[in-house]
């Protein structure tokens, strides 16, 4: 991919006082006509790169400009390369794998082999997460919408986007581009996804970056209270932190926090079974125990 290649050009100009066009060809197994339009797309993000010809000769950053050698540590290294192998847990392949041996090619003890820090970012859907994350990249380079059925709780709806950004955020991966239905910037989340295809092709806008705050994408709508279990105290600290709850003068633990719907509500507390009494609201309580009454009911008549 280019902004993989254009990382690492510029991370073996930062290694090295020069290189030559060859060699970076050969290094990239790309052409040296690729390698030219990859310096071009460098200096005209702002890098200021000099070629020189004959004997002797090549490409360096301008000497004004560079930084020390020395600006990334051995353990920024590792981090950079750390994400950069997460993101192969994702994709199933070993393109981010090469491209940190390529990133680390040349650093001599900066990089040392035993690196002691591993994401894995894949989940539960390894088989229909890695095909989507593909598509939607290269529809994001080539500059073409995305057309999916999307399934979200307001209904089902046929939605045509132009993609700007994949984003892995709340344990999920999202992509935020225009959407044609809502004629603004929206956030999809992938595993709501069927029917994914590329589209047309499309100029592209102004995107501004996605707000991820919590605040702005799941407004609390809702002020609870819950009564929990003692039991359920490693659930509460793994969940929202030691922090959210007191603890009663019965052991009990009550639990205060936001939520945007009364569904997030119901649900999260029925996830904890009759070690959880939801105090407040009281219009929630009154559903949640009509709720329960048409369960008990319900499962009463099976017998």
């Amino acid at each position: 991919m280019k902004m993989d290649r254009l990382i690492g050009i510029l991370s073996l100009l930062l290694q090295r006082d020069k290189v030559t066009a060859p060699e970076l060809a050969a290094h990239f197994e790309v052409s040296r006509r690729t390698i030219q339009r990859d310096i071009e797309s460098l200096c005209r993000a702002g890098i200021p790169i000099a070629t020189t010809q004959g004997a002797g000769g090549g490409i360096s950053i301008l000497e004004g400009y560079r930084v020390d050698r020395t600006v990334l540590t051995a353990p920024e290294m590792q981090a950079i390369l750390a994400g950069l192998r997460s993101l192969d847990s994702v994709s199933g392949t070993r393109r981010y794998a090469q491209l940190m041996e390529k990133l680390s090619a040349g650093t001599s003890g900066l990089v040392p082999g035993g690196a002691h820090m591993l994401i894995d970012l894949s989940s539960w859907y390894k088989t229909s997460l890695p095909p989507k994350i593909e598509r939607i990249q290269h529809a994001i380079e080539q500059h073409r919408t995305i057309r999916f059925t999307y399934f979200s709780p307001k209904g089902e709806s046929e939605r045509t986007v132009e993609p700007y950004y994949l984003v892995f955020h709340w344990s999920a991966w999202y992509v935020w581009g225009w959407c044609g239905l809502r004629q603004d910037f929206r956030l999809f989340k992938l595993n709501r996804m069927t029917d994914l295809a590329s589209g047309e092709p499309f100029v592209p806008r102004s995107a501004p970056l996605p707000n991820l705050e919590p605040e702005r994408i799941f407004p609390a709508k809702y002020q609870v209270t819950v009564r929990f279990d003692p039991a359920c105290r490693w659930r509460l600290v793994e969940e929202y932190g030691a922090d959210r709850f007191t603890v009663a003068s019965d052991s009990w633990l009550c639990f205060t926090g936001g939520f945007p719907d009364a569904d997030s509500v119901l649900s999260w507390v029925l996830t904890f079974g009759d070690n959880a009494e939801l105090l407040e609201p009281k219009e929630l309580r009154d559903r949640l125990g009509a709720l329960a009454q048409t369960l008990a009911d319900r499962y009463r008549r099976r017998d």
